[in-house]
């Protein structure tokens, strides 16, 4: 497997030192937000390979995967669920991570109120991902970090925005930003070069990283096909039981 692409220059400390009252980079408290739409209902577009049942079980495997993942991970001060969805809740609390009730209509206003929780909380820098990454692991976790690091050593301390491309290359798959707040969110269609203007737009040192195991998300049947048919038992086996115990 190809490994992923970021700009290479050496990693600096983890907080940085610049004028009073600038906006400065600073991983010291890195908190994770991950927006959930639904458990039933969801991955509509997975409807002709999976049935209703099977589609909300492999979204709560997939979403129970990911935060086991960010638990052995342990360089996250916080984990932030957030879902209109009073079922997700659950699951995302018996897994160690913060449930956040979405208020506000759609993806981003989703991640504008976890981000909120998250700043109320302490937090310095925010990684954002998606619930729908089968093959996140801890090393894909550590690449992010390690793009971060070369960012701050490239920008002596100036804000920074770690974007990762989605495979189809007009997506984001992760946003790591710090301070929490320099951009604003703007997943959706063509959401990559949105996050990459408004990044230029904020003066932040921006790291673009390509990588297979953060780029692959399940949302279509092409999806599923390219999935181990193991891999893919493992998050529906996962899922049922996690919804049962809810």
């Amino acid at each position: 497997m190809a490994g992923p692409y970021h700009g290479g220059v050496a990693a600096s400390p983890r907080h940085s030192r610049q004028a009073s009252g600038s906006p400065h980079a600073d991983l010291t408290s890195l908190h994770v937000v991950v927006p959930v739409r639904t458990l039933a209902g969801g991955k509509a577009r997975l409807g002709e390979a999976l049935d209703a049942e099977e589609r909300q079980g492999l979204i709560a495997g997939m979403l129970r995967d990911e935060l086991a993942v960010l638990a052995a991970w342990g360089l996250a001060t916080a984990i932030h669920v957030v879902s209109p969805d009073p079922e997700v809740g659950p699951l995302a609390t018996a897994s160690g991570a913060h449930a956040v009730v979405q208020v506000g209509d759609g993806l981003n206003e989703a991640i504008r109120d976890a981000r909120a929780a998250a700043m109320g909380d302490g937090a310095t820098a925010l990684l954002i991902l998606p619930a729908d990454l089968p093959m996140l692991d801890v090393p894909a976790l550590d690449r992010l970090l390690d793009a971060a690091d070369a960012a701050m050593a490239a920008g002596t301390g100036a804000p920074l925005a770690v974007i990762a491309a989605a495979d189809a290359r007009d997506g984001t798959n992760a946003l790591l930003l710090s301070p929490p707040d320099i951009i604003e969110p703007h997943f959706g269609p063509g959401s990559l070069e949105a996050h990459l203007r408004a990044a230029r737009d904020a003066h932040a040192t921006v790291q673009l990283v390509v990588d297979p195991v953060v780029g692959f998300d399940l949302d279509t049947p092409a999806d599923l096909v390219r999935l181990d048919p193991a891999r893919l038992a493992e998050l529906e086996a996962l899922g049922a039981a996690s919804v049962a115990s809810v």
